[in-house]
């Protein structure tokens, strides 16, 4: 305490402004002082603000209703599992999959599936699934492990020293640091502190070589090298002069096997795509008129009526009069369509779309055949394919050209069906711009997103709020229950709320910033995410929690804040332990219940899939998850959890 005396006396000293900001806010606001009773004596009786510590009623009052919510969906999994094995079991049936990528089907009791569950080697998920599901589960058992050796060794020692620390906090508090008083005391802190970053270290170290073994034994692996893309690398911003086969088989050598200059299809792009969506309007179409004349066919049947007469005027009929479907829909009952919203003229839907297509089809076929002799614009990219998949690494990992930013960046491994080719035309100039803009974006939108995660944060700690802003006194008379709600859980299903909004701005900013490939783009997109993470989530609502708890006291005595705040900054770990509850019980229950799958499927899917193709693709689809939202999620949650030991330490 001498030395922090010191240490405030000496910055009095050498900052005038902040003696003299000092001396204008206990000159001009007494009142606000004495009414808080902030005063520079304040950190004495800080013991006795802490009896109404709601640190310990928060955490229940979070944990109850996530317990019953997480009860509720676990249970609705357990019933509606054997029901819907379509949401819940496809890839044991589906058609669509080949041998090598179906699961096992499990028992369909209720709760005998548990074991055959549990006994499933993660080596199968690498094997049927892909590598980024096999990582996910090892980093969740690698921070598990992390956070169970870490319990074992700070708690026995390090728990009865804070307890009894002397510092007069109350409740959870009283685990940290924050309660110890004696400074020799801290020599414990220390060493475990050694101890346990030790242990940080080792496990860091022994994954990543896991990672560099484990990574060349998938790319040597038959399944992956028999593929061609583990052979063909993608060269982006390549100069014109490089747009040569002749010239990059002599760069490349022997071991080149082919070449693909990129050609610009902007414009077959468009019409492929104009060209489907019209043959999709046609099909929905058509099945409509199908299911009218079936239904006015069965009536007729029904009623006696006559099976073989058309419906109104034969002359008036189009040229569809001849189908059987004109036999029973009149003309003004078959599908129209406005060929603009609201004031468009109003068409009909089939004739429309045959005589567009006849169009299209022809301009697709003629720009196709162009493009396949040669004659098309080529853009600055190359696939270029090897013999073997050594040759292809080494022209990944080589210099390719001698300017910075030419022929790069390299991909190897690209599935064609991920490429996104509207960026594959983008120049080295371009692509800088684009990610400065890109990057920029993403750091104006981090410190924008701060102003609604800070307040989740002032949430978090509404005791200090209420004495800030007496206004807000009349929750002070909310049973504690209540109280212990809004400050316990509500923080927490705020910030999920609103982490939840930014990977779709994400993705559209990687994609953006010209990433060639969907692969790319997610992990862009985890780079970004995991910015937002560790900067909202934990900086910020950390900083916020603890501000906010001693920013009156801060006011009125600005030299102590180095004080204030290293009192007030473990106590904020409070917030993250109903939100490790919130990740850990909700969202995981809720993730394998699927509620809003099911709904999507079943409901929408009823509404919206009006034809056989499209019925087809949403029973043989299957969703996919998105790497680059949901590492960053966990990758916090142990960040988190080191930031959390470090409050015992």
């Amino acid at each position: 305490m001498d030395t922090l005396n010191d240490f405030n006396v000496a910055i009095q000293r050498r900052s005038p402004s902040v003696a003299l900001l000092h001396h204008v806010i206990q000159r001009r606001a007494p009142d606000f002082c004495d009414n808080l009773n902030i005063t520079s004596s304040n950190s004495q009786t800080s013991s006795a603000q802490e009896e109404d510590d709601p640190s310990l009623s928060g955490f229940i009052s979070t944990l109850v209703p996530v317990l019953i919510v997480a009860a509720v969906f676990i249970s609705l999994f357990l019933l509606l599992r054997r029901k819907f094995k379509r949401n819940y079991e496809p890839r044991t049936f589906l058609g669509s999959l080949r041998p090598q990528e179906r699961s096992p089907a499990l028992p369909q009791g209720m709760l005998n599936w548990f074991g055959a569950f549990a006994k499933i080697p993660d080596s199968f998920v690498l094997n049927h699934q892909s590598l980024d599901g096999f990582l996910l589960l090892r980093y969740l058992k690698v921070a598990s492990a992390t956070c169970l050796v870490g319990c074992c060794i700070t708690w026995p020692v390090l728990f009865p020293i804070n307890i009894t620390g002397g510092g007069g906090q109350k409740q959870l508090n009283l685990l940290t640091f924050g309660n110890v008083v004696d400074k020799n005391r801290y020599y414990a802190h220390v060493f475990i502190a050694w101890i346990f970053l030790g242990f940080v270290f080792y496990m860091v170290a022994r994954e990543s070589i896991y990672y560099v073994n484990l990574r060349q034994a998938y790319l040597l692996s038959p399944l992956y090298a028999a593929r061609m893309s583990s052979r063909t690398v993608l060269f982006t911003s390549v100069p014109k002069e490089y747009l040569d086969e002749g010239l990059l088989r002599r760069m490349f050598g022997r071991g080149l096997k082919n070449i693909w200059i990129a050609s610009d299809c902007e414009e077959i792009e468009n019409l492929v795509e104009e060209r489907d969506k019209v043959a999709m309007k046609l099909e929905t179409a058509e099945t409509k008129l199908i299911k009218l004349a079936n239904t006015n066919h069965i009536k007729s049947m029904e009623k006696g009526g006559q099976s073989n007469e058309a419906l109104g005027n034969p002359h008036e009929t189009t040229r569809e009069s001849g189908s059987v479907a004109a036999k029973w829909v009149p003309t003004n009952k078959r599908p129209t369509h406005r060929l603009k919203p609201l004031i468009g003229k109003k068409v009909d839907t089939i004739n429309w779309c045959r005589s567009e297509l006849e169009k299209l089809i022809p301009k697709i076929d003629a720009l196709q055949a162009a493009h396949r002799a040669g004659n098309g614009k080529f853009i600055p990219s190359v696939f270029v394919e090897f013999y073997h998949q050594s040759e292809a690494q080494s022209a990944f990992q080589s210099l390719t050209h001698h300017q910075a930013l030419h022929m790069s960046p390299r991909f190897i491994g690209v599935n064609p069906e991920e490429v996104i080719w509207k960026n594959l035309k983008i120049t080295w100039p371009s692509r800088v711009v684009r990610n400065i803009v890109t990057i920029s974006f993403v750091i104006l939108l981090i410190v924008f997103w701060s102003i609604p995660v800070g307040f989740v944060g002032i949430l978090s700690n509404i005791k200090s709020l209420i004495a800030l802003a007496p206004f807000l006194s009349f929750l002070e008379q909310v049973p504690p229950v209540i109280f212990g709600l809004i400050q316990g859980l509500l923080p927490a299903i705020l910030l999920a709320v609103l982490m939840a909004l930014l990977p779709i701005i994400l993705r559209l900013a990687a994609k953006f910033g010209g990433a060639p490939s969907l692969s790319a783009i997610e992990l862009r997109t985890q780079n970004f995410y995991f910015g937002f993470q560790v900067f909202q989530v934990f900086l910020v609502t950390t900083l916020t929690s603890a501000a906010s708890a001693s920013i009156a006291s801060i006011f009125c005595d600005p030299p102590k804040a180095p004080t204030l705040l290293a009192e007030n900054l473990p106590k904020a770990s409070n917030f993250y332990i109903s939100y490790f509850v919130l990740q850990g019980l909700t969202i995981s229950s809720g993730a394998v219940l699927g509620i809003a799958g099911l709904i999507i499927f079943r409901l929408l899917g009823s509404i919206l899939d009006t034809t056989p193709r499209k019925m087809y693709k949403r029973w043989s689809t299957l969703s996919a998850l998105g790497w680059g939202t949901v590492f960053p999620v966990y990758t916090n949650l142990a960040v988190i959890e080191l930031e959390s030991f470090a409050n015992m330490l």
